[in-house]
């Protein structure tokens, strides 16, 4: 039930908890498969320190970002009970977070506040990784895309919270 006098926009900037990475991989070249890593270095001019896609300064897409919950969604379409997150080829998977409501808004993970660019839609790549119907699976859960606003250090464990004075 909406409390009266709430607005949408207090409503779109309150989360029911933190989230927490659970997963970091970097992809180190083009179509090889990503590499697991218990931390990261997120550089803003360069993206992900050993990342082939780096995107450069300002790039749009330096991370790539899914919800643990997303790859058991995913999972279960694709007749599954788990699935290894270095399929969907995404860089962190944090736990205990809707990603989508970080559209618009900056975020830290560890020392690094990130800004959330766009929706992070499925490629042909799912099929080939995760079988027959895995684009179609991924479709809606692919995860968010962000740029690197402020360099630091991104480890397995880090939460990830949004920046109160979002401008």
């Amino acid at each position: 039930m909406r409390k009266e006098g709430v607005s949408i926009k207090d409503l779109m900037n309150r989360q029911a908890q933190v989230g927490q990475v659970t997963f970091i991989s970097i992809r180190p070249e083009r179509r090889k498969p990503p590499k697991q890593v218990e931390s990261v270095f997120a550089d803003a001019e360069h993206g992900l320190d050993g990342d082939h896609y780096g995107g450069g300064p300002g790039g749009k897409r330096q991370v790539t970002l899914i919800s643990h919950e997303h790859l058991l969604s995913v999972a279960s379409f694709m007749g599954e009970e788990a699935l290894d997150p270095r399929l969907v080829r995404r860089n962190i998977v944090i736990s205990g977070m809707n990603l989508l409501s970080l559209k618009d808004k900056s975020f830290c993970i560890g020392e690094a506040v990130l800004r959330t660019t766009g929706l992070c839609h499925p490629c042909s790549r799912m099929e080939e990784n995760l079988g027959e119907g895995g684009y179609s699976a991924m479709r809606g859960h692919g995860g968010i895309t962000a740029k690197i606003v402020s360099s630091g250090m991104i480890k397995q464990g880090d939460q990830l919270k949004m920046v109160e004075d979002d401008r």
